[in-house]
């Protein structure tokens, strides 16, 4: 080695491998750990579109103050003093309202475009949970939930395709993990806050969480253009409408199979606090308990990209039903605060597999033309099982008991963990089919297509 070699060489920072201090031992360490954790961010989110982070913290911000659902089979039990099958039937209210606002939504991210069917679903819900706190009457109460379930949930299919729009194929899982954690770092957030907050009266729930619904529209507004595709010259849009979706055996056996999964997940929101309640825990209790689902996702979810980096998605689902559906399973024997947060420990672990996974396979399953479409009838699934989880799990626990209605969830889980395995393969070809569609020259036509 040269002079003029070792001068530049020891020119550098270095470590001192030969000090045996504890603090020079503590400083590599770090130094390791550090760079270790760098490397995981730029693998989880990395590269990924400016648009796309717009829309990642309007989310943060919606979901941060998403207090009204979390909270609502509680306020109508307490406050309004309805009894819990009354209650789960306005919840349930709430998801028929959603199942109409997402097939609306879902035609109009289509035909009108992705963002302004995001700005007027978040602007109008945000002044009708106002209106639904207010509200005193049962009649009224009913009416105010299903209409804001109309509102709220049309604003999923075209948030859904925003995404699919902006982010390129091999980012996609990368980019629902991302999103998927700031909905859950956001809902943490909201369970948080939500169960101090009642404390000073339900009201405030409703007129905190329509603030930020607002605000998370106002970013939108500024900074996200439309992403609808535009069509080339010479080419067509691909032809379609409602009936082509209905018609997609592929696509409607994942979305059956999907709906099995929410009516064990919707639990959570609708039977878990009326459990917890009648076990003599308070809503502060409920909210520390329920908030451990979320702070689980935000310290979790980047180290399960990387997990998933590489995994199939419509197999990795088949492992998610059954480890949530376990999970629930599990809350027949819980009754201390402790033994309710092992459970939701379990069944989060489930809910991480399977949100990334889910989205990045809907958006394989979903021709581009039609992704509103397409987004719109998948969010029904979502929306029926917010009807029938609390209806249905409100009748089981009346009826049955909370034992049938736990290993309900668990029974439920395992059917959709084998069917999610069985139509593996069948959704994998579907997806190859597509890309290769998509690929390929199209003749020009101008026909549109229809509702």
């Amino acid at each position: 080695m040269t002079a003029d070699t070792r001068k530049s060489v020891s020119a550098e920072p270095e470590i001192n491998l030969s000090c045996k201090a504890p603090q020079c031992r503590a400083g590599i360490t770090g130094g390791r750990d550090m760079e270790r954790l760098r490397r995981v961010a730029r693998d989880t989110a990395g590269g990924l579109p400016g648009q796309f982070w717009a829309l990642w913290t309007a989310t943060l911000i919606n979901r941060a103050g998403s207090f009204v659902i979390i909270f609502l089979a509680l306020y109508l039990t307490v406050e309004r003093h309805f009894s819990p099958a009354a209650a789960g039937l306005v919840v349930g209210l709430y998801g028929v309202g959603g199942a109409v606002g997402v097939t609306i939504g879902g035609l109009l991210t289509d035909r009108w475009g992705r963002r302004p069917t995001a700005l007027l679903s978040l602007g109008t819900s945000s002044v009708l949970m106002v209106a639904l706190g207010l509200a005193s009457q049962p009649l009224t109460i009913t009416v105010a939930a299903t209409a804001l379930g109309l509102a709220a949930e049309a604003a999923r299919p075209p948030l859904g395709a925003m995404i699919a729009d902006i982010v390129p194929d091999a980012d996609r899982m990368r980019a629902f993990s991302a999103y998927f954690w700031a909905v859950n770092l956001g809902f943490a957030a909201a369970a948080i806050l939500a169960g101090v907050a009642a404390q000073a009266g339900y009201l405030l729930l409703f007129v905190l969480d329509a603030a930020t619904t607002a605000a998370a529209a106002t970013l939108i507004a500024v900074k996200v253009r439309e992403t609808r595709p535009a069509i080339p010259a010479g080419t067509k849009e691909q032809a379609g409408n409602l009936r082509t979706v209905l018609s997609d055996r592929v696509f409607l056996g994942f979305v059956v199979c999907n709906l099995l999964v929410m009516v064990v997940l919707m639990q959570h929101a609708s039977m878990l606090p009326i459990a917890m309640r009648e076990d003599g825990l308070s809503s502060r209790i409920f909210g520390l308990v329920i908030a451990l689902n979320g702070i689980l996702i935000v310290v979790g979810q980047i180290f399960m990209t990387r997990l998933l980096r590489g995994r199939r998605p419509a197999r990795v689902l088949a492992v998610s039903a059954v480890v949530m559906g376990l999970g629930f399973g599990l809350t027949a024997f819980a009754g201390a605060p402790v033994w309710y947060a092992a459970t939701v420990v379990v069944w989060t672990l489930g809910e991480m597999l399977n949100a990334p996974s889910n989205a990045t396979l809907l958006a394989e399953l979903s021709p581009a033309s039609m992704r509103g479409r397409y987004q719109g009838v998948y969010s029904l699934s979502w929306q029926v099982a917010s009807f029938v989880a609390p209806v249905l799990g409100g009748f089981v626990q009346q009826e049955a008991g909370a034992a049938a209605l736990w290993g309900g969830c668990l029974a439920l889980g395992l059917i959709a963990g084998a069917w999610n395995l069985a139509a593996a393969s069948a959704r994998e070809r579907r997806a190859d089919e597509l890309r290769v569609t998509a690929a390929a020259p199209q003749v020009r036509d101008e026909t549109l297509a229809t509702i």
